[in-house]
């Protein structure tokens, strides 16, 4: 049976880790832990596409079959930089999604150093916290161009029939000089419109998303839209899907709204 895909807010640095911001950040834990109980069964392994994976020239494909740790985050506690979350790669489907990405004319490499970055461990921490589940990385490209993001999902679409979960994993708000109370109305302008365009159909809502630089509060929001490129690739590779909204909080860092959405 064909799994859904999902875009999710991943939350701020090694946030689990620290108790006053795990404090916080409770709904969204709770989201994220009750994500494998949603799925049609389980899946084959995990596709995590991160916003803090970017590359230039081509997309890029983790092959390592233990990939190591990432600890891309700064001034956080010690012992934040010794988490561990061994999951096993996966290797094989890391072959076939190049596969996939060359066939649909996309400019692609494999990688095959790459860790795991604190996009991905750290809701894998949560979702599937005795890390067994195999769980591999895609990058997004530095020129954020919405079309191609959004071609990339559409190339990635048959590794739902497989059993592959594709997680795209970002913030629906990413302004690191607004996370007070200044964030509180532009993110809420901007999470509606995002939830109301999400429930477009499918045509209508890739179109909608091409435009997002539009909507109210855009770039107040995402000044820099690399955690929103992530939603292109969910978006594309479930485009003829209903989309439910799994997490919504308006207190996130104390002020801000933000959501996560499954398609499908």
């Amino acid at each position: 049976m064909r799994l859904p895909s999902y875009f999710i807010s991943h939350g701020g640095g090694p946030w689990p880790w620290i108790d006053t911001m795990a404090a916080n950040h409770h709904p969204l834990a709770d989201s994220l832990s009750a994500m494998p109980a949603e799925l049609p069964h389980a899946p084959q392994a995990v596709l995590m596409v991160s916003a803090h994976w970017e590359s230039a020239d081509a997309y890029q494909v983790m092959s390592h079959a233990r990939p190591a740790m990432l600890y891309d985050y700064y001034n956080f506690p010690p012992h934040t930089y010794e988490v561990d979350y061994p999951a096993p790669g996966a290797p094989q489907l890391a072959q076939q999604t190049l596969q996939l990405i060359r066939d649909a004319g996309l400019p692609v490499s494999e990688d095959s150093q790459r860790g795991f970055d604190h996009g991905c461990f750290v809701p894998m921490s949560l979702m599937y916290p005795a890390a067994d589940m195999p769980l591999y990385q895609l990058s997004i490209r530095s020129h954020y161009d919405v079309g191609e993001h959004i071609a990339l999902g559409q190339a990635l679409a048959p590794l739902r029939d497989q059993g592959v979960l594709i997680v795209a994993s970002g913030l629906s708000y990413h302004n690191l000089r607004r996370f007070g109370g200044d964030g509180r109305e532009p993110s809420q302008q901007f999470d509606q419109w995002l939830y109301q365009t999400l429930q477009l159909s499918g045509a209508q809502r890739l179109q909608a998303l091409q435009h997002w630089q539009q909507a109210p509060a855009a770039r107040i929001c995402h000044p820099r839209e690399d955690h929103l490129v992530p939603l292109f690739v969910a978006a594309g590779a479930a485009q003829e899907s209903s989309v439910k909204r799994v997490y919504r909080q308006q207190d996130l860092m104390g002020a801000i709204t933000a959501s996560s959405f499954r398609f499908g």
